[in-house]
């Protein structure tokens, strides 16, 4: 039995440059669609093709998997406009899946065991619910699920968290969209600056929140 903290032979090496050479060839000499050719085999699919994909992305992304792959997809795929509003109906389904989860599966007993400080929080979000949501949703380092979560063990009542959740997605999601929509991978000095007005306003929002004093009658969401 060979030792597994033996470091790799030569033998290791080989086949991966065999692999790698094999990939390069294919590469090479298979033609690829481009992104138009691309785009237009999708479109050939007619309606189908967006609806499959709404779905997907809307199941998909009620795990940790990152949205950007979609957003970059649907702009590819689709186009801006409609790509666009792929996302954020998508999106928005999938954030009211992962909170209605969370809230079945106990999230508000796991909230009261929490430390004071974190009952704190919770009562300052819920009482602020559309800000709070709305804030968060525009920071772009916050990642998408594991914020659905947060606001599952939350008191956040529905209606701030839709509109809020369907407001602070679209800076963000708009920018990765465009970039999938421009299908060249270069720098975009615009796309940049949504992110970091996003990014800034959504910061701002968050520290509000968290320094504001908590509204009192703040009722838990049903």
């Amino acid at each position: 039995m060979s030792d597994p903290r033996r470091p790799p032979g030569r033998a290791h090496w080989v086949v991966l440059a065999v692999v790698l050479l094999a990939l390069v060839v294919l590469a090479l000499t298979v033609p690829l669609p481009t992104p138009l050719e691309l785009r237009d085999r999708v479109a050939a699919l007619g309606a189908w093709a967006p609806a499959a994909f709404l779905a997907l992305h809307a199941v998909v992304t009620v795990t940790p998997v990152p949205r950007t792959a979609f957003s970059l997809a649907a702009g590819l795929l689709f186009g801006p406009w409609l790509g666009l509003g792929l996302c954020l109906v998508a999106s928005t389904i999938s954030a009211v899946v992962a909170v209605a989860v969370v809230r079945r599966l106990g999230g508000r007993a796991v909230r009261r065991l929490g430390p004071g400080r974190v009952r704190m929080l919770e009562a300052r979000l819920s009482s602020r619910g559309l800000l709070a949501v709305t804030s968060t949703r525009l920071v772009p380092a916050i990642p998408f699920a594991p914020l659905n979560y947060t606001f599952g063990v939350t008191t956040v009542r529905w209606r701030p968290y839709l509109l809020g959740t369907a407001i602070g997605l679209v800076p963000g999601t708009a920018a990765v969209v465009l970039l999938g929509d421009a299908a060249t991978g270069s720098f975009s000095p615009p796309m940049l600056i949504v992110f970091l007005v996003s990014g800034a306003i959504g910061l701002a929002g968050v520290l509000l929140c968290a320094r504001a004093p908590e509204r009192p009658g703040a009722e838990p969401a049903e």
